[in-house]
Formats: structure tokens, sequence, C-alpha cells
């Protein structure tokens, strides 16, 4: 109609605003989500501490827990300064719409006179008869009539519209209320956690020059804990060797089984007719030749080993909580200069009487024990396997069928180094160690 050809373009930039908002709402979402996730880390890293409190000597333990916790404090003001920002944009947004809105509730309001004022003019239902009745012919009768109904609609039309701008705006008030709440809340947090990072950066420089004073007692540790490592490694190295060996074997035998069977079939057919034995030797070739590439995976296996590949960098964490506080590969000493650590996993510290879990399903093959370093778990997943190492007690037995997320241990809480709960983690593939942090979810 042609009544609403003035609010075509109003519409329409009000629409675009509108998906804009969305867009950005759904960011200022992620922003929150991403302050709430790096507070429980700080809550996380916070539990920790308190649990090194019972010593109150500086210690390694605690400079990794302090250092990871002014990391992730610095993460989290940036986020903030980020959710400030975007909520400032909304702010703007919100007011520029509600603005428009006004604009187009005056313009409502105005046309709706216009119509009330002709309407008191022509008042009386017999003016209205009389103006139908009036037309030259019965057409132009029905139009008048026809319009008359039109006009009638278009004005409980407008008022449908006055109402529904009015509550618009009403809601756009509460939204920039809201946001405004929101930013002062979140500006007192930034703030705060200043203030706790401030803290914190004194707390590592101070623990840092107590510790340097100690090199010679940190490279004594360092090197008991590197033949803990080593002896780990080495021994994870040989049953992840052995059980791919034994698994050749059998394949191997079952091939040689197979083959003997059709050497067997080939003898029979040879009696029977000549140029069925060059049939059976062609086939023979052919079958032979393609068992070369016959894998030691059943087909069960091989389904999960496509599926654990697939899921690269989304598998969940192999404890619920905590940080990496060793990571894979040449890593810097923490306080000694020029020395550096070659893991060949990674280390997840978490809180005491923390668990173990599973990061895909799969087969437990072994269950075993470390002098000096505790148990350990290698769960099989097609020709994937996952390690687990430094658990005190295990849930799960060889043989075992475990699913993603399942508790498989206890990990081990050292009372003589400040309560520190730390797991070792490795993921290879065959007989090719893999960087376990490309797999699990950031």
């Amino acid at each position: 109609m042609q009544f609403y050809k003035p609010y075509r373009t109003f519409i329409i930039i009000l629409s675009m605003m509108i998906v804009c908002f969305s867009m950005q709402a759904q960011s200022v979402k992620q922003l929150e989500s991403q302050r709430k996730q790096t507070l429980r880390n700080l809550a996380t890293t916070s539990k920790m501490l308190k649990e090194t409190k019972k010593s109150q000597r500086s210690s390694l333990n605690k400079l990794t827990i302090i250092s990871k916790d002014i990391k992730e404090r610095r993460k989290l003001i940036t986020n903030i300064n980020s959710e400030i920002g975007q909520l400032d944009v909304e702010m703007d947004e919100l007011d520029q719409q509600r603005r428009l809105l006004g604009n187009r509730l005056q313009h409502l309001k105005s046309d709706y006179a216009k119509l009330v004022q002709e309407e008191h003019i022509n008042e009386g239902t017999y003016a209205k008869i009389a103006f139908v009745l009036s037309g030259k012919d019965f057409d132009q009768s029905y139009r008048r009539l026809r319009y008359l109904q039109e006009y009638s609609d278009y004005r409980k039309q407008q008022v449908k519209q006055i109402q529904q701008v009015t509550a618009e705006i009403v809601q756009k008030n509460d939204s920039i209320s809201v946001h405004k709440s929101t930013k002062v809340e979140v500006v007192k947090q930034k703030l705060t956690e200043a203030q706790k990072l401030t803290n914190d950066v004194q707390k590592e420089k101070g623990l840092l020059t107590d510790l340097q004073k100690k090199e010679k007692k940190l490279r004594q540790q360092l090197r008991v804990q590197q033949k803990k490592a080593d002896d780990i490694n080495r021994k994870i190295e040989r049953i992840i060797a052995e059980e791919i060996r034994k698994a050749e074997e059998r394949q191997a035998a079952a091939e040689r089984k197979r083959l003997a069977a059709e050497e067997k079939e080939r003898d029979s057919s040879r009696s029977k007719s000549k140029v069925r034995t060059k049939t059976t030797t062609t086939k023979t070739t052919t079958t032979h030749t393609s068992s070369k590439s016959v894998s030691v995976l059943t087909k069960a296996e091989s389904l999960i080993s496509g599926s654990f590949e697939r899921n690269i960098g989304r598998m969940p964490w192999p404890a619920a909580n905590g940080f990496i506080s060793g990571h894979y590969g040449v890593q810097p000493h923490a306080v000694l200069k020029h020395v550096t650590t070659n893991n060949k996993g990674i280390y997840i510290q978490t809180t005491a009487q923390s668990t173990a879990r599973a990061v895909f399903e799969g087969v437990v093959t072994q269950c075993f024990s470390i002098p000096g370093s505790n148990n350990a778990v290698i769960i099989k997943h097609g020709n994937f396997r996952t390690v687990y190492a430094n658990l005190t007690q295990i849930y799960v037995r060889e043989g075992d069928k475990v699913s993603a997320k399942q508790s498989i241990g206890k990990i081990f809480t050292d009372d003589d180094n400040d309560n520190k709960t730390e797991l070792y983690f490795q993921v290879w593939k065959g007989k090719v160690i893999q960087n376990p942090e490309r797999w699990i979810a950031q």
C-alpha cells in the first residue's frame, strides 16, 4: 500500500543495523565466555597455590604456578579491555537504533493525528454512506466502500505500529541500562585484576631471586627428574615396540596360514586339470601381491584409528582442569640459564585428588608400574596409543574398553614437593611419538 512507502527506507536501515548488532552480540558473548573460562583457570591456579602454602619455602613448583597465574591474569585483562570496547560499540548501536525508532514513532503519531482529524471532519455514518452512494456507477461505489475498509484497517495498523515501536524503544532503553551496568562491573573487575597482577609479578621476582641462589640444588633436582623421565620414556617405548612386534607376528602367522591353505587348494586343483592349474596360479600371484598391503589392524581398529586422527585438536584434556606445566620438545629451564629439557610428552599440573581420563575411546593394553615414578596406563586407539603416567591408583584393567573422558586412575600428589599433582601424557602413532598439544583442544 502507498501508506508504507515513506517507511521502506527506514525499515531497511533498521534491519541492517539489527543484523550487525546481532553479529556483535555474538562477539560479546564469546568475550564473556572467554572471561569466565579464564576466571575458572585462575581459580584452579589459586587452589594449587593454597595447596603449596603448607611449605613457605621457595620452590620451582610455586614459581611455575605463579608464572601461569600471571599469564592467565594478563590474558584476562586483555579480554576485559576487548569486552569494554565491544560494550561501547553496542551501546552506540543501541542508542542509534533508539533514535531511529524515536523518529519513526514521531512520524507514526503525526500520521495518526492526521487520520483522526480527517475522521473527525468526516464523522458520522451518514457521511460515509453518502460518500459510497454518490459514486457514478456501482463499480465506483464498490471501490469507495473498499477504500473506507482499507482506511479503517490502516488506522488499526497504525495503532499497532505505534504500540510496537514504543515497546521496542523501551527494550532498547533496558538493553542500554544493562550494558552500562555490565561495563561498570567489568571495569571494576579490571582494576582488581590489575592490582592482583602487580602483586603476582612481585611474588614471581622474589621467588626467582631466591631460587637463583639455589642453583646447585636445582641442578641436582633436574638430574634426578631427568633420569626418572628417561626411565619412563625408555620403558614406554619398549612396551609399545613389543606390542607392535607381537601384532605383526600374529599378522604374519595368519598370513602364513592363509598361504598354506591356498597352496593346499592349488595342489588339489593341479591333479584335476592343467588349464585350471594355470588359472589358479594367476589368481594366486594376484592374491599374494595384495597381501603385502594388508594392515595389521582389524576393520574395527581401522575405523577407530581414522576417527582418532580426524579429531586432532578437538580431544578433551586428560585431566578435567589444570594447565600445561611442561610443554613437548626442548624447553628452557625456568630458572637455570642455558639449561634445557627435552620432553617426550607434556606435563599437566592440576589440583590434588584429580583423576586422569581417557581422551578417546579405545582398549587398555598395558597397566604397569615404574620404580620411583608410580604407575602408567596405555590405551590403544587403532594405530594410535595414548599414555597416562604418574598415577597412584589405576581404575581399569588390561583388555577393558574405555570411552572418552572415562576416569582411568588417580594422579599422584607429591607431598615432598609442595603437594604437586602432575600427569605425564603422551600420544603415539605406531612407533612414532607425537606432540600431544596438537591433539587436545586448546
